[in-house]
């Protein structure tokens, strides 16, 4: 029997390929889906409800509350018209003599929303609440949290019920206990709380898995992040035209995040010692403006080359220019050592050889598919090493990129699916 069921994510869902994957075969399988998001006024034409199929829908809601964007609105008029601001001045003088408890309370209420950690927190909370109120309103079967900061609303759709709990997904795409910008303690007591209303957890490889099992004594269901397989053939964008490069010149690029702890800044300084080629960083990210000053710095700057983010569905066109393609995360938590990265199968998708980290779900990948160079990633030699290995040897290049037309054959979503549906079998028997 195919259900109704409530998917959670917290992002714009505009570059979410993971949850997108998965929505659409749940829904292709017979279920219907909502998939609950964030809506942002500030990005033109994102739309608050969108139809992907006929059984797959999207729900964003809304960031701001109100009364917070009246109140930004005041601040903003504010600032142009100061006779305004001089009136407002009298008129709180004129409460602290006549009303002065309410016009100190006011005041307080007042200075607090100028702190920018407080407005953080008066957003969050309100999508947080938006999207309980969302989910808690339709009688679905099954709730979906992706990611430990949708799990909370999952338990309490789902289980926080006086009759007929449903059951919950709780679909971690990180490892919340040792990750990048997540040093508190407090995800992992929190992640440890929930699980006991979860009654399925999928993570996405066996690293992973067994890392929950020593840590919470379970072994997690696994879906791998696979990506769909290209079965047309796409046309390319000229990246060379793009970037005012000669055609003969190599490519050799990063697509992703421009994040801390990615090995990005090693791709840089290693640059100096690649034999031939350009590296290209097609993405966006907290560290993109460092990067390019060290670029400026090394006087790199023809020899290294950034372009914007690109929409999902264009990415494939601009990964068929590479020559080889980067994934050198560095081991700076477990999260980065444990992944298995969406970035490297889409690489293998195009036909293009991977220079790559020696971590093991990576490695394993890599290695035993026989598509790529495993190096160092946190040495600058060992990445240039790598590079000039495939630079330098042209028909071993072309023999690996023959091996990942065979690897796609294997690493892609139109297989890994059945894993999903799976889960989802299971959990309705």
């Amino acid at each position: 029997m195919k259900k109704n069921i409530c998917m959670f994510v917290w992002n714009h869902f505009t570059n979410d390929a993971r949850v997108l994957r998965e929505c659409t075969a749940l829904s292709e399988d017979g279920s219907d889906v909502d998939l609950i998001c964030i809506h942002d006024p500030s990005m033109p034409g994102l739309k608050t409800y969108e139809e992907i199929n006929e059984r797959f829908r999207v729900h964003r809601v809304k960031r701001y509350p109100r009364w917070l964007v009246l109140f930004q609105s005041m601040l903003t008029l504010l600032k142009k018209k100061k006779y305004l601001l001089l009136l407002l001045l009298l008129v709180w003088v004129a409460g602290v003599f006549y009303l002065p408890i309410i016009t100190i309370a006011f005041t307080i209420l007042f200075s607090s929303l100028l702190l920018k950690k407080v407005r953080t927190l008066i957003i969050r909370s309100s999508i947080f609440l938006r999207m309980i109120v969302k989910g808690w309103n339709k009688n679905y079967d099954i709730y979906h949290s992706n990611d430990l900061n949708t799990l909370p609303q999952g338990v309490i759709c789902a289980k926080f019920k006086l009759f007929n709990r449903k059951r919950l997904i709780y679909d971690s795409h990180e490892v919340q206990t040792s990750r990048t910008g997540y040093d508190s303690k407090l995800y992992g007591k929190m992640e440890s709380f929930l699980l006991k209303f979860v009654d399925q957890m999928i993570v996405e490889n066996h690293t992973r898995a067994k890392y929950n099992e020593d840590l919470y004594g379970f072994y997690p269901k696994v879906v791998h992040n696979y990506p769909f397989d290209q079965k047309k053939e796409i046309e390319k964008i000229d990246l060379h035209e793009i970037l005012n490069i000669s055609k003969d010149e190599k490519i050799l690029l990063y697509q992703g995040g421009i994040q801390t702890g990615r090995g990005l800044e090693n791709l840089v300084k290693a640059a100096p010692n690649f034999e031939e080629g350009i590296l290209v960083f097609i993405g966006d990210g907290r560290i993109k403006e460092s990067l390019m000053q060290l670029t400026e710095d090394m006087k790199l700057t023809d020899r290294v080359k950034f372009l914007p983010k690109v929409p999902l569905e264009d990415l494939p066109r601009y990964t068929k220019n590479a020559y080889l393609g980067f994934q050198v995360l560095n081991n700076v938590c477990f999260n980065h050592y444990s992944a298995s990265s969406n970035k490297l199968f889409e690489y293998i998708m195009a036909g293009v050889p991977v220079i790559s980290c020696d971590f093991p779900e990576i490695k394993k990948v890599v290695s035993s598919e026989n598509i790529g160079v495993v190096v160092d990633s946190h040495d600058p030699i060992s990445i240039a090493a790598g590079v000039n290995k495939l630079v330098l040897n042209p028909e071993l290049r072309r023999q690996y990129s023959q091996n990942c037309q065979q690897a796609r054959l294997k690493y892609n979503w139109e297989q890994e699916k059945k894993s999903l549906l799976n889960v989802y079998g299971q959990i309705q028997s």
